[in-house]
């Protein structure tokens, strides 16, 4: 055992495990590689402003759980704890939205990091799958991101999942809403803490999860009832491309994640077998965010599904994901002279997209079996100096325990043959 472990609230990812987390990445992806999505990677740091101006200075993100630096050149830095604000200064930075085909549709996946309390489903260290479409406003757009986050949920296989949605309004109806709320949060018996959100951003208090804070929210007004008519007509048009396209949801009024940025649209896919770290991925509208970042008026929208989460998720419903094949073919030599012939054969069987290993180290013939049976091959390749004098190789076909010589020349197209 090594004198260090992973940090705390993180994790590593390793074999077999690592392939669960492979796969769905590429199920999330897959629907937006089909949809026009182009992928890009940012930096797993930036500026500190970036996330305090646009993921919100009274978010618990940027309060208590970024992860700040202090370079040797005095700037100050922080891991990204979230994907759209860094998205979106990338394609500013790169002027995408001036090359006059908008929406810009980007993808990304990578690491996350936030201080927070590790327990299962909720770590310091994560992985996400996210999309962006930037620069136009389009209650389609909303609908066809949901929609291909739901479509890769169910290739997983996935079917216990639910849809939360709600509208947040715009700058026009939401200031209106938000002052009604504050004037009946201040009335109720909370925490100095909660007492200042109400101040900084009272939606905010909506989502909080403790039981006696929720029981007193029982009467507060409604945000539905202080939508202007363009957020209505917005929101019904989003719920009714939904519906025509077979896509279940549940409308939650209370539903307004933890991000200051969003408008109109706002949604959430949770997942009940996680407990209380239910939600498993989220997004929503964010037409004010570029100009708060110092870019133009770009309205937006975008989500991000956590793959751990996902992980979890697809283990609570029990479903095996059929992963590829790391091993088709494993070659045992005995002998350095098999060893060397053997090594071709595996080198040609790779170049022809064959999944081959080899059994290195010089084992014996028990223990290279086991290694292959532990491989999970189909074949195994046997050859010693008898066989090459021959010029054959033993093919074992590891499931119903065959064997037969082939010649050594014919190995690599016999073994397309049988794996098609």
């Amino acid at each position: 055992m090594s004198t260090f472990q992973a940090p705390k609230g993180t994790y590593d990812l390793i074999p077999p495990d690592s392939a669960k987390f492979l796969a769905v990445r590429e199920a999330i992806s897959a629907p937006l590689r089909d949809s026009g999505y182009g992928y890009i990677e940012t930096p797993g740091f930036e500026n500190v402003e970036l996330f305090a101006r646009g993921v919100g200075e009274s978010t618990d993100i940027v309060t208590k759980e970024m992860y700040t630096l202090t370079t040797k050149g005095g700037d100050q830095l922080a891991l990204r704890p979230e994907g759209t604000a860094s998205v979106l200064r990338a394609a500013l930075e790169a002027n995408l939205h001036k090359a006059g085909n908008l929406p810009v549709k980007l993808w990304y996946s990578g690491s996350y990091y936030r201080y927070e309390r590790p327990q299962k489903g909720r770590y310091r260290h994560f992985s996400q799958v996210g999309a962006e479409a930037i620069g136009t406003e389009d209650p389609v757009l909303d609908a066809e991101l949901i929609i291909l986050a739901d479509q890769a949920y169910r290739s997983l296989g996935l079917q216990q999942f639910r849809i939360l949605l709600n509208s947040l309004g715009d700058r026009e109806c939401r200031p209106v809403y938000r002052e009604a709320l504050q004037t009946f949060l201040r009335d109720l018996d909370l925490d100095e803490e909660t007492r200042r959100r109400i101040e900084i951003n009272p939606l905010r208090v909506l989502d909080d999860k403790r039981a006696d804070v929720q029981k007193q929210l029982t009467d507060a007004p409604r945000l539905r009832d202080y939508l202007c008519d363009a957020c209505k007509a917005y929101h019904e048009e989003v719920r009714a491309l939904l519906t025509a396209a077979g896509v279940v949801y549940e409308d939650d009024e209370k539903l307004v994640r933890g991000l200051d940025y969003y408008t109109r649209t706002t949604f959430e896919f949770v997942h009940d077998g996680l407990g209380s770290q239910s939600a498993v991925g989220g997004g929503g509208r964010y037409d004010g965010l570029s100009e708060m970042i110092g870019g133009p008026a770009l309205p937006s929208v975008g989500w991000a599904l956590g793959v751990d989460r996902t992980v979890l998720a697809l283990e609570a419903e029990g479903v095996e994901l059929d992963l590829p094949v790391t091993t088709s073919v494993y070659a045992v030599p005995l002998g350095d002279e098999a060893r060397r012939a053997l090594f071709t054969v595996v080198t040609e069987l790779r170049r022809a997209g064959v999944a081959a290993d080899f059994a290195f180290g010089g084992r014996g013939l028990k223990g290279a079996m086991k290694s292959a049976n532990r491989s999970g091959a189909r074949y195994t390749l046997v050859a010693g100096e008898r066989d090459l004098a021959e010029g054959v190789v033993q093919l074992k076909d590891m499931e119903s325990g065959e064997q037969a010589a082939v010649g050594l020349a014919d190995v690599v197209a016999e073994l397309k043959t049988r794996l098609g």
